[in-house]
């Protein structure tokens, strides 16, 4: 989850050379491992994530604990960014757990408002129904997901592989755990998978896990971020994706 940022231009279509390793890429992954907001959908995209950063850093001060973020972590409007900070400071405290639970609602009822990104639900059933094993693997909490994932039919194609927030938010991308975790439950060695992901944290954890990784990035912002990362597989739609696993079939 990342707060949303000004609309830029898009990134360039991917050239022949780049479609060519993005043929190669799919080709020797057996296993996909999604990050869910951003290449599934948008999950803030009419309930945004920065008021919800803002709503528990004034819920943090309204119990005078005002102190236990940073000027830059108050200001950062990402929720993920507000609940790490204080998880440091207070671990395994039941504040923790309170802030993360009302994160988990919040994020619930995004799920009302949530837009699907263009061609994930056609590429999630083409994968699926190509014999690829799919999972989710995310910084969000796993009941959101099943939510959304209801409302869109999709639950069977990942099923029961979702591995998402738990109480160990030391766990959050970018360390590896969840890409681990979906890793060893399906059996699969990390050459044969492949992470898609629009943030950094995606990218790191995917190169801790040595899994391959494909950014998504929506807009030149989000690709400048993952290349400053060391991303170098990135495209803008999920469509050359789709037209790759046609091609296939």
């Amino acid at each position: 989850m990342t707060p949303e940022t000004k609309q830029t231009e898009p990134v360039a279509s991917p050239t022949e050379d780049e479609t060519a390793k993005l043929r190669d890429s799919i080709r020797r992954a057996r296993v996909i491992l999604w990050d869910f907001d951003g290449p599934v959908c948008r999950l803030f995209a009419g309930h945004t994530a920065d008021r919800v950063a803002t709503d528990l850093v004034e819920w943090l001060a309204g119990r005078g604990l005002h102190g236990l973020l940073t000027e830059r972590e108050r200001k950062s409007l990402d929720p993920h960014v507000v609940l790490r900070a204080v998880d440091r400071r207070r671990p395994g405290s039941d504040l923790v757990a309170e802030l993360e639970e009302r994160l988990t609602n919040e994020e619930l009822r995004a799920t009302a408002t949530a837009m699907p990104t263009a061609y994930a639900d056609p590429l999630i059933r083409t994968w699926t129904a190509m014999g690829f094993r799919l999972a989710i693997t995310t910084n969000n909490s796993p009941r959101v997901v099943r939510r959304y994932l209801k409302s869109r039919d999709l639950v069977s194609c990942f099923s029961p592989h979702i591995y998402g927030r738990t109480q160990n938010l030391h766990h959050l991308k970018p360390d590896p755990h969840c890409l681990n975790r979906a890793l060893n439950a399906m059996g699969a060695a990390p050459s044969t998978a492949l992470m898609i992901g629009d943030t950094p944290s995606d990218f790191l954890a995917a190169q801790q896990a040595e899994v391959p990784f494909l950014g998504y990035a929506r807009n030149a912002d989000k690709e400048r971020l993952l290349r400053e990362a060391g991303a170098r597989s990135i495209v803008a739609s999920l469509e050359p994706i789709l037209e790759v696993l046609r091609g296939l079939a």
